[in-house]
């Protein structure tokens, strides 16, 4: 298995702020424990719930078996349990999906939900940390993460340990944020980002510097050829992606073969 170059020493910038790699975790903790409680209200207020088709279509592709046959999904950093719930409804009986965040106040949110549907036979929420995951080698059908990867201080850490957890010929998917492709809109698309989006979240959750680094950190993450190299560096293979909503998000595939 290949594996990315990285430096764990490296400074990362945080709003305005430049802090060491070391310290981000610490910092994008404190912006979801501000938020966790009205962030699927966020997101639809932000995306205008463009966010659920996008999960949507991770759901389509994950393709969760109807029938009774097992299915173990892994998803990270879906504390509130939105993707988790959508691929129970999809699949039969035999799915189960284990939902690992780093966030407590996250994971509380997802395991009231899961009570609330009738979910919390087939979805179990565990704190856990990407870049070094609590599972055996070899354990999973299918890993996916949907909008969480840039907010991971290591991601190439965290890539491989979805190699490590997923069975052979186990697919990761990693819905995220991307880059808009159209000249006119990316320009419209930034001043809403900017100047909109931390506004919604100020007057929402009283937390304007949430969705202010919410935002830049949409900018920072690499455009989709890019991550598809990370991805590769991995050791995963035939690795794609597809662009959605004028490249406003992006849906990475990839095979452990």
């Amino acid at each position: 298995m290949g594996k990315a170059q990285e430096n764990t020493n490296a400074d990362t910038h945080f709003g305005e702020k430049t802090v060491p790699l070391a310290d981000k975790q610490a910092l994008v903790d404190d912006v979801f424990h501000s938020v966790a409680r009205r962030y699927d209200l966020m997101n639809d207020l932000m995306s205008g719930g463009l966010h659920r088709a996008w999960k949507d279509a991770l759901v389509t592709a994950v393709n969760p078996p109807k029938s009774g046959r097992d299915f173990a999904l892994l998803d990270l950093a879906g504390g509130t349990g939105d993707v988790a719930f959508r691929v129970v409804e999809a699949g039969g009986p035999g799915v189960r999906v284990i939902v690992c965040d780093i966030n407590a106040d996250m994971l509380s949110v997802g395991r009231e939900r899961a009570r609330e549907r009738g979910h919390d036979f087939a979805v179990t929420f565990e704190q856990g940390n990407a870049e070094a995951l609590p599972y055996p080698d070899r354990h999973f059908d299918c890993v996916t993460i949907a909008f969480g990867i840039r907010n991971v201080p290591r991601i190439e850490r965290a890539l491989a340990e979805a190699y490590r957890v997923l069975r052979i010929g186990g697919r990761f998917l990693c819905l995220e944020f991307s880059s808009v492709d159209l000249p006119g809109l990316s320009s419209l698309y930034d001043v809403y980002s900017y100047n909109v989006i931390p506004r919604i979240g100020e007057a929402v959750t009283g937390d304007r510097d949430a969705y202010q680094y919410l935002v830049e950190s949409i900018r920072k993450f690499p455009k989709p050829p890019a991550f598809a190299k990370m991805i590769e560096a991995a050791g995963f293979r035939r690795v794609s992606f597809t662009s959605m909503t004028a490249g406003v998000v992006a849906l990475h595939s990839c095979w452990k073969l």
